[in-house]
């Protein structure tokens, strides 16, 4: 996967640095990364101990979840909305 990086790379970058190689210009990876980040604000858990490992941003426990490969971003299929013949 792109973007995907080993445990050593992603601590020699910044979090903006991590997220600019990640997104790659992708509008789709960045809206489908916004959407897990806002999952995280309204008070979904980590998917890793955050907490054990200090990190408290939403975004960065996103992108880590990324990193890690313990979700894989997908688009959402939007249902055909029936139409009035």
């Amino acid at each position: 996967m792109p973007g995907r990086f080993s445990g050593n790379e992603h601590m020699e970058l910044t979090l903006p640095q991590r997220l600019q190689r990640f997104v790659n210009g992708s509008f789709r990876r960045t809206v489908l990364l916004q959407k897990r980040v806002r999952q995280l604000v309204r008070g979904d858990a980590p998917l890793f101990d955050a907490e054990l490992e200090h990190i408290d941003s939403p975004v960065e426990i996103a992108l880590i979840e990324v990193e890690r490969g313990l979700i894989e971003l997908k688009e959402e299929i939007e249902e055909e909305k029936p139409t009035l013949a």
